[in-house]
């Protein structure tokens, strides 16, 4: 199971490192690790990201399906602060913020934003924080539940 000291590692293309840098370092605020000929490692949120250098043209993404990433924010105020961040540094939106399941117990905020290799980049918040992980939703359904019970069992693997 993972720890707190572990990352989830993702490599995504890029056809332009400089223009990658400065779309994750500059304007979304991660932190540059390692730059090499062909690639950089970004810390993405506490987790790593990795940019391979990619031969062609940036395509425009036709849909968030079934390839996007991004973070899930715990704190409301986070999600809020890198919207903000995201409409002040001109950051361009493949979709500005909508609800999702609105009245469901899935209820949640994103947003996702479009990197310049047009990587789709999906930023969300629960209402519920438990929703993040948990695992028997339909129990509201069969039980009437509007939202999940206080303690969850964890799946065993």
């Amino acid at each position: 199971m993972r720890s707190t000291s572990d990352a989830f590692h993702l490599a995504i293309p890029t056809h332009d490192l400089d223009v990658a840098q400065d779309f994750y370092v500059t304007k979304l605020g991660c932190k540059l690790a390692r730059r090499y000929h062909d690639r950089i490692t970004l810390d993405f949120f506490g987790d790593q990201v990795v940019c391979h250098l990619t031969p062609g043209e940036p395509a425009t993404p036709e849909s968030l399906y079934p390839r996007h990433f991004g973070v899930t924010f715990r704190e409301s105020a986070d999600f809020e602060r890198l919207h903000a961040c995201a409409v002040m540094r001109k950051i361009p939106f493949y979709h500005e913020v909508s609800l999702r399941f609105e009245g469901q117990v899935e209820e949640h905020r994103t947003f996702v934003l479009v990197d310049p290799t047009g990587n789709l980049l999906e930023f969300k918040h629960y209402n519920d924080p438990r929703m993040m992980y948990w695992q028997d939703y339909t129990l509201c359904y069969t039980t009437g539940l509007s939202r999940p019970p206080r303690t969850t069992a964890r799946m065993s693997t």
